[in-house]
């Protein structure tokens, strides 16, 4: 479930959100600073999601504490190659590669200065609290005192070096490739969006206008309800317990919407979890069967439509080990490298590298041509992925339809996607991209980077 940011970019002095003796947030900001510090400088690092969960167990932290963990550790990757350079240039020999533990404490602290609505002797008084109680660290309170009190004292110099985003907080493989991709006018859009981060969209089963109005939420042109910022936690809102929604970015609701099944539809959803798709495709009638190789993904799923009452197939199974051509239609959304989710995961930009999209368009291709055989003659496949790399959606797109002459691009027309054509590129696809629907009233703008493709087989 996706989280709320908590105090970006306000710069209201605040006091940090802490529980019981602990008012200061110190178990938060020691969750943080390991989260990060497990992300950076591994090969295979894992995902910030994951590293931030076992750091919040570690801690105990009340839910208060966890959102604060949360908020400093995401605003730290969303700034990472800004505070990197700021920290960079303070420090006489620069960050120790070798001190993860360190680089991670300054980053986080440098990340509520800069980012978040902390006061900034907090900041600076939990970090010198934090290294003094680490044998590693405790040895450079000092250093970590003056640094980021520099820090503070310069927070508008710093924050004017970044203005721009793609330059600095981009990695440079994915600025020179979406530079490639879409241009550098765009590029420089993709980047800002991702520093601005993302707003909570739902998708609801019933009226979306009635929801709408209920939760207080902004209805998009795309069908998805996008809620304002600093509102109630997720479970507290009115419908969540009863199933009448489910957390979902506006983007990633469209390609299970271009499949529009009957009820009765017999549909397969590759690589189904979370599970998104899965209850929009369930929320039609139709007949669901959900694939996916984790059974703890597919956990997550299976706990999802119990609480919404849907009646899925749920099985865990390598979707190339699939047999039989008997679906009216398939939704294969394929691993991939998630660069288009850099909005609400910027970790991904700083964990992924370019020769993971090499790595992944292999297992895409195989997965598409599997998928291609599951599908009977005049049914339906729609390929999709959560990535801004051509070779991951247009590319493979290209190439199916080049080398298996049964299928047949159906385009997305404007009205499937409420009239934004921007949306739709030349081909008929869709590519979405953070940068899109930059403008939404009482709410956060900004979509994820999809790709999606409808193809039908020949009858």
């Amino acid at each position: 479930m996706a989280s709320r940011d908590i105090g970006r970019n306000t710069r209201t002095k605040t006091s940090p959100q802490g529980t019981g003796a602990d008012t200061a947030g110190l178990g938060a900001r020691r969750a943080a600073q390991h989260a990060v510090a497990a992300l950076i400088g591994q090969d295979r690092p894992p995902a910030l999601d994951e590293a931030l969960a076992q750091a919040i167990r570690a801690e105990a932290l009340a839910p208060a504490d966890a959102a604060l963990a949360r908020a400093i550790a995401v605003a730290t990757f969303r700034r990472y190659g800004q505070i990197r350079a700021a920290l960079s240039h303070r420090l006489e020999r620069g960050l120790p590669a070798a001190k993860p533990q360190l680089t991670a404490l300054l980053a986080t602290a440098t990340a509520q200065i800069l980012d978040l609505a902390v006061p900034d002797h907090a900041a600076v008084d939990c970090a010198v609290r934090l290294a003094k109680g680490d044998n590693r660290t405790a040895h450079l309170a000092g250093l970590v005192n003056a640094v980021l009190r520099r820090i503070a004292r310069e927070r508008e110099t710093i924050l004017a070096e970044g203005a721009d985003a793609l330059a600095i907080n981009t990695p440079d493989w994915l600025a020179r490739r979406w530079g490639a991709a879409y241009g550098p006018e765009r590029a420089g859009a993709i980047a800002r969006a991702h520093l601005a981060g993302a707003a909570i969209d739902l998708t609801p089963r019933g009226d979306p206008a009635a929801w709408a109005e209920r939760l207080g939420a902004v209805r998009l042109p795309t069908g998805s309800l996008r809620l304002p910022e600093n509102g109630p936690a997720i479970p507290d809102l009115a419908g969540f317990q009863d199933g009448a929604w489910w957390v979902q970015d506006a983007a990633a609701a469209i390609p299970a919407r271009l499949l529009a099944p009957q009820p009765g539809t017999r549909v397969l959803d590759l690589c189904a979890a979370p599970g998104g798709k899965t209850m929009q495709l369930a929320a039609t009638g139709a007949h669901v069967t959900a694939v996916d190789r984790s059974a703890p993904r597919l956990e997550r799923l299976r706990e999802n439509v119990a609480r919404l009452g849907f009646d899925v197939e749920i099985v865990v199974a390598d979707a190339l080990a699939l047999e039989g051509e008997d679906h009216d239609a398939v939704l294969l959304d394929a691993p991939c490298s998630a660069t288009g989710t850099i909005r609400r995961h910027p970790d991904v930009a700083w964990t992924k590298a370019e020769a993971d999209i090499g790595r992944l368009a292999t297992l895409q291709r195989k997965l598409f041509d599997h998928a291609a055989g599951l599908v009977r003659p005049g049914g339906l496949l729609v390929y999709c992925t959560c990535s801004l790399e051509p070779e991951e959606g247009e590319a493979q797109v290209a190439a199916f339809l080049a080398r298996d002459s049964r299928f047949t691009r159906v385009a997305v027309q404007p009205e499937e996607v409420g009239g934004a054509a921007e949306l739709i590129d030349a081909n008929g696809d869709l590519r979405t991209l953070p940068c899109h629907l930059p403008e939404v009233p009482g709410a956060r703008g900004g979509l994820d980077g999809f790709f999606a493709s409808r193809l039908q087989r020949a009858g």
